[in-house]
């Protein structure tokens, strides 16, 4: 993840021979879009949960059934087992503990790392494609976003069951996020803000499948066609809000 960042470094500095902080937007001036940032997606995730258990024979699961299910592929039955003793004996549900866990992974050692893809995604990129309107330079980032993450989805990441199709999947899901990344660049006048989206996206996304049972990793889950569904409607919402606030950002 810190690859973009040491390559925008080096063509910054030794190449543009320019500084990195104000042309790239790295500012820690808090405003609420910071907090925007933070809650926005574990709202994604909850809202894809919803969605997930509207598709036919897709339930929910209460005892976390299928999170389980995905588990044994990678896990020992020994493993699986202590993991599901622990569940159960744990005082409070485990996705409200994911959820706390999450938050605090996301505003902290996720966003570090965050950061490191971000400063090249809506820190450098989107200040060099600035001249080709919010949409435009948007949909660029997010194609080049979803294709840098290739060698790994084909490695079994996010789509463990289907690999080949997952990268089509994540260029789709990178296109669709990158507008939601972009705009709250934009609005927080800060890429820290998108590097704090970030390392909350990655670190909440899986309580959209932690009591959802049945459906595939091409259809459930924050990268399924259920995500999809949800940030099309934020998109949407985004475009709504700003029109209602009489601004022009999209013209």
């Amino acid at each position: 993840m810190f690859i973009p960042m040491v390559m925008v470094i080096v063509v910054q500095k030794l190449i543009y021979k320019e500084p990195l902080k104000e042309p790239l937007g790295i500012s820690f001036k808090l405003n609420p879009w910071f907090f925007v940032a933070w809650l926005l997606p574990p709202l994604v995730a909850f809202a894809t949960l919803g969605v997930s258990l509207l598709f036919p024979n897709v339930t929910y699961s209460a005892e976390m059934a299928g999170l389980f299910e995905r588990f044994e592929s990678i896990m020992t039955p020994e493993q699986i087992e202590q993991m599901r003793m622990q569940a159960e004996a744990s005082p409070i549900h485990p996705i409200w503990f994911g959820l706390i866990q999450g938050l605090i992974a996301g505003i902290t050692i996720n966003a570090v790392a965050g950061f490191g893809e971000e400063l090249g995604w809506r820190g450098f990129l989107q200040k060099e494609f600035a001249s080709m309107g919010f949409w435009k330079s948007s949909l660029l980032i997010g194609f080049i976003w979803g294709v840098w993450h290739t060698p790994i989805i084909l490695q079994g990441h996010n789509y463990p069951e289907h690999p080949f199709a997952g990268v089509l999947m994540m260029i789709i899901w990178c296109l669709l996020l990158s507008p939601i990344f972009s705009y709250i660049r934009i609005k927080a006048k800060s890429v820290i803000a998108a590097a704090i989206m970030h390392g909350s996206l990655n670190a909440t996304a899986g309580l959209a499948i932690t009591v959802v049972k049945g459906g595939s990793d091409l259809l459930v889950g924050v990268t399924g066609l259920a995500g999809f569904i949800v940030l099309g409607f934020t998109n949407i919402l985004i475009v709504i809000y700003e029109r209602s606030s009489g601004r022009h950002l999209f013209s």
